[in-house]
């Protein structure tokens, strides 16, 4: 583990090679696990917010669930999270003509359409924070969809946090970054 301020970093995050590669894997973490993706309140407002923008993107199943029960709901662990359909996907998928799964957040953001890209959770992915009382754990959440992802970031020698800087920044801050830079190249001297 590495400590910056109020956060331990798992030697995953440096150490493990990652590049997602969504070619291979269909965009599987908008999909598979137990629930949707973590959100804090602000971000469950946002995606309350923007909903007229992405509902013509979304799925009659997804719309039902929203008209439902919301943008999001408390899981079996206590946690707010995005609300899914058929406990698979999260009601913000598409597929596009390839059966991928996308996000429809994200497009709208790519288009202009909305101001927010998307929760930083799914940003941050496959990085997940856990956030206790005296510090917040972030860790790499290993698991064999991302087998690809691994391959990828192994043949082009790219580690979890390079690749994963823009969203970790967007969570952390520019400085908190740049001493991850510093005490990652620092750790991967010595190895």
């Amino acid at each position: 583990m590495i400590q910056i301020d109020d956060t331990l970093i798992s030697l995953d995050v440096i150490e493990r090679k990652f590049i997602c590669d969504i070619t291979q894997c269909k965009g599987a973490c908008c999909i598979e696990g137990d629930s949707g993706a973590p959100l804090d309140k602000e971000e469950y407002d946002v995606l309350h917010k923007l909903l007229p923008e992405v509902w013509d993107d979304l799925s009659p199943e997804a719309q039902k669930i929203i008209e439902k029960q919301g943008v999001g709901y408390v899981d079996s662990d206590g946690d707010l999270v995005t609300s899914i359909v058929n406990n698979k996907d999260c009601v913000f998928t598409y597929y596009d003509e390839k059966g991928t799964c996308l996000c429809a957040v994200e497009k709208a953001y790519r288009e202009g359409r909305v101001d927010f890209y998307k929760p930083i959770s799914c940003h941050l992915y496959p990085i997940r924070i856990k956030v206790y009382d005296t510090f917040r754990a972030v860790n790499y959440n290993k698991w064999n969809l991302c087998k690809a992802a691994e391959v990828l970031g192994a043949k082009e020698g790219v580690p979890i946090y390079k690749f994963l800087k823009e969203p970790l920044v967007r969570k952390f801050g520019e400085a908190w970054y740049g001493e991850l830079e510093l005490v990652a190249e620092e750790w991967l001297k010595q190895k």
